[in-house]
This record gives C-alpha cells, sequence and structure tokens, in this order.
C-alpha cells in the first residue's frame, strides 16, 4: 500500500486524529469569544467522559501510526517490531482502561450516593457536581466529531483500499459510537444531573477501549512468534 498510498492526504489525516486526542486531553485547541470582546484559546472539558475519549482514539491514532510505519521504516523492521509494540501499547491501554473504569464507578457511586442523601448530602452533590459546563463540552464534542470525520475523509482519499481494512473500520466507528453516545448523554438529562450521565459515559467508554486494548493483546501474539521464528531461523 506505501507505493501508492497519498501520502500528503495521509499526512493530513494524521494531524486532524492527533489534534481530537489533544482536544479531548484539554490542549488549548478552540477559540473561544471571551466576554470582553478578546479571543481566548480553551477547550473545556467538564468531568471524565471527554477525557475518557482520548484513551479510545489514542489507541485509533495508534493503529495509523503502525499502518503509516512502514513510510520511514524499512518492512523488514516492521514486522519484527509491529507485534512487540502492539503487545507493549494494548497491555498499557488495557491496565489503563480498567484503573479508569473503577475511578469512574467510584466516582458515580459518590455522586449518586450524596444526590440520594436528603437533605445534606443532597446539597453537597449540588454544591460539587450540579454545575455541569453543557455548552462547553458541546462545543468541543462538536469540534471532535469535525476533526474525525475530516480524518476520515482524508484517510480515505489517502487510499481506498482503507476501507477494506475491516478492523480499522471498527474500531473507528467505536470511537464515532462513543462520541454520539456521551453527546446523547449529556443532553438526556436536566443540568444538575449531567455529571452523573457523563460518569456513565465515562465508564462505557472506558470498557470499549478495554476490550479493543485486549483484542490487540490477543491479535499481536501471533506476529510476535512469527518475528521470534524469523529471528531464531536467522541464528
Amino acid at each position: 500500500m506505501a507505493d501508492t498510498l497519498r501520502k500528503p492526504f495521509f499526512v493530513v489525516a494524521l494531524v486532524l486524529l492527533a489534534l481530537a486526542v489533544l482536544a479531548e486531553l484539554g490542549s488549548g485547541f478552540y477559540i473561544d469569544a471571551a466576554a470582553d470582546g478578546a479571543t481566548s484559546y480553551d477547550v473545556a472539558n467538564p468531568g471524565l467522559g471527554i477525557p475518557y475519549l482520548a484513551v479510545l482514539d489514542g489507541l485509533v491514532l495508534f493503529t495509523i501510526l503502525l499502518i503509516g510505519a512502514p513510510l520511514i521504516i524499512t518492512d523488514r523492521v516492521h514486522g519484527r517490531i509491529q507485534g512487540i509494540i502492539t503487545f507493549i501499547v494494548a497491555l498499557l491501554i488495557f491496565i489503563g482502561s480498567l484503573v479508569m473504569i473503577f475511578a469512574a464507578l467510584a466516582l458515580l457511586l459518590l455522586m449518586v450516593s450524596l444526590l440520594m442523601a436528603i437533605p445534606f448530602g443532597t446539597l453537597v452533590y449540588m454544591a460539587e457536581y450540579a454545575d455541569f459546563a453543557k455548552g462547553s463540552a458541546k462545543v468541543t464534542l462538536g469540534l471532535i466529531m469535525s476533526l474525525k470525520l475530516g480524518f476520515v475523509v482524508f484517510l480515505i482519499l489517502a487510499h481506498q483500499r482503507f476501507l477494506e481494512n475491516k478492523g480499522l473500520i471498527l474500531i473507528v466507528l467505536t470511537s464515532f459510537l462513543a462520541t454520539i453516545i456521551l453527546s446523547f448523554l449529556h443532553g438526556l438529562v436536566p443540568g444538575f444531573l449531567v455529571s452523573i450521565t457523563d460518569d456513565i459515559g465515562a465508564i462505557i467508554i472506558a470498557i470499549l477501549a478495554a476490550i479493543w486494548a485486549l483484542v490487540y493483546l490477543i491479535g499481536a501474539i501471533p506476529a510476535i512468534i512469527k518475528a521470534l521464528r524469523v529471528d531464531k531461523a536467522l541464528t
């Protein structure tokens, strides 16, 4: 594929996806008009849902980097290290996702417990968690979705055979689905409950990331065995 890959389009697709991950992580990115008329650069990621998207999309970004690796390294080197690198990255994401799931579950239990503990617990919840910045989250999710759509368009422009990669298509669709689910959960309930639904969305996203990381872990094993056999044959 490297011989017929339209490299400029591929690079643009890679950059767009990387920007989406940076936006999810909370790096200053989109333009927000300040009250005094000045322009400030900021990205507001209230709650856990949007930052958790970075784990899933980080796995997509890693996949694209693996695909593009033969552009800068030889196929022989790529074949030897692909399985090992995939295994390490997938293992770290899997462990990280599990930690994130338990952290989000703990926060969810705390918020629900406070909300149900009328009156003092409810007052604490209203003071700490009721003021969820839905507007900022909506803008950020809109930006992220736009970047992902641009990524897909330029990836197809780079090479139509990407559409034949079922694994890539499935994980990209999972990324879009996770973003849509989070947006839906933000708009499902009144504002003072969005912190709870956002946390539920974060748990769903972390579970999806863990599942995909496990798939990558299992898929990396044959590649590692093959690389070890090749090295053994050469010695």
